[in-house]
Parts: structure tokens; C-alpha cells; sequence
């Protein structure tokens, strides 16, 4: 999930603050922006809302014009 990467640092936030608006720890970010885990389904609403942006925003590859 880069996105999650993308998305976050274009908001100038670190891990650790996605993670305490998520409720997840910085670990579980780390995961989930090396593709080593997926955020569960239940955490995509609140990645969104501290990201502001959509789920689909978060599903969305990276660089892909917008499809």
C-alpha cells in the first residue's frame, strides 16, 4: 500500500501520527506501507479521514493516472 505512503507524506505526516489517528501502532504503518500487511477493512475509514481523502484514494495504485 504506497499509497498510504503518498498520501501521507504529501501531508507532511509521520507514521506515528497516522498510526494515533488510526489507532494502530507505527509498526502496523511501517507494514502496511512495505506491503508487508494490509490495513484490516475496518481502519480504511479512519486512514481516509486522517489522510482526507477516499478509500478509494487508498486502494488506488500509485502514479496511475487517476484510473
Amino acid at each position: 500500500m504506497n499509497r498510504i505512503r503518498e498520501l501521507r507524506t504529501s501531508k507532511k505526516m509521520s507514521q506515528a501520527q497516522l498510526a494515533e489517528c488510526v489507532g494502530v501502532t507505527q509498526g502496523a504503518v511501517h507494514q502496511w506501507e512495505k506491503g508487508l500487511a494490509s490495513p484490516a477493512f475496518k481502519n480504511l475509514r479512519d486512514i481516509a479521514s486522517a489522510l482526507d481523502c477516499t478509500a478509494d484514494d487508498l486502494l488506488r495504485e500509485c502514479g496511475d493516472g487517476g484510473r
